[in-house]
């Protein structure tokens, strides 16, 4: 395999930039994290505006972004070596700390089990898959594509379509399909949590000008992505919710397409990581005052 001259074969992105494209070969998407585990942010032409990457809400057609640089988190990752190996990914990689890959662009599922006493409600419940060790618990890969949701239970996370793992080896034992049990664990049951309040209204359309977003499509792909930054909190979850919230309201409280579904899709992420209904109010209200909203 050809190293590209952009990073230098001596430097620590070497061996990254290598792996990902061994990855590569075998039709695993992947992206470089930095620091925190965390990919890199939007670039300066996406920064600010809807997402433009990323295929249709549906997922269907998830990724590549068709930004030249590692864009729109997931929706990044690529199997392509020469977007990979490309000098607009170079800077990137010599950032990066880490690889890791979209499972379900893969057609992958991964049971993401934090800790002991996740593992071993696994080992009790989930029939035997490919397992790959992490720091504090196991990645159990499944065959299968689905939706990702986060804390399904303590200490259980899914992540597959419109999410990214870490690439942490290939584990052992056999991969199976996704089971039954796991695709039961995403279904939403009625929700106990409190939406937004009815005091907090959205702004109102303005006249009758087109809305700048022109399809529904890109404020519920924004609002996805914003509910997927609140769960995928690891620390400072109250300043997550609140910078979380400022970005939404920037880029789409103006137009009056919010709606209070909307609105309560984000209260409810804030409040499955801990917030309390009065935190998400003030949050939401701190965030219209800093807009002028």
């Amino acid at each position: 395999m050809t190293q590209p001259a952009v990073i230098r074969r001596d430097h620590p992105a070497s061996s990254l930039l290598r792996t990902a494209l061994e990855l590569a070969a075998f039709g695993l998407p992947v992206l470089p994290l930095r620091r925190g585990k965390m990919p890199f942010g939007n670039c300066r032409a996406c920064a600010g505006r809807p997402p433009a990457c990323g295929g249709r809400p549906n997922m269907k057609d998830a990724g590549p972004c068709q930004c030249p640089g590692p864009c729109h988190a997931w929706a990044a990752a690529t199997a392509d070596p020469s977007v990979i190996a490309s000098p607009a990914w170079a800077s990137a990689w010599r950032e990066a700390v880490t690889v890791a890959y979209h499972p379900g662009g893969a057609g992958l599922t991964v049971v993401d089990l934090d800790d002991t006493a996740a593992v071993a409600w696994a080992r009790e419940t989930l029939p035997a898959t490919r397992i790959v060790p992490t720091t504090r618990g196991e990645h159990w890969i499944y065959r299968g594509a689905m939706r990702s949701v986060n804390a399904v239970r303590d200490g259980v996370d899914i992540k597959s379509t419109m999410a990214y793992a870490r690439w942490l080896g290939p584990g052992t034992g056999t991969m199976t399909a996704v089971p039954d049990i796991v695709r039961a664990l995403a279904v939403k049951e009625p929700s106990t949590v409190r939406s937004a309040p009815q005091a907090i209204t959205v702004p109102a359309r303005a006249g009758d000008r087109e809305c700048p977003h022109r399809t529904p499509a890109y404020l519920d792909r924004g609002i996805a992505m914003a509910e997927q930054r609140i769960t995928e909190a690891r620390s400072a979850v109250h300043s997550t919710v609140y910078r979380t919230f400022l970005a939404v309201l920037s880029t789409h409280g103006r137009c009056g397409c919010l709606t209070e579904d909307h609105i309560a899709r984000l209260f409810t992420a804030a409040q499955a990581k801990g917030e309390t209904p009065r935190h998400c109010t003030d949050a939401w209200t701190n965030a219209r005052a800093k807009l002028g909203l």
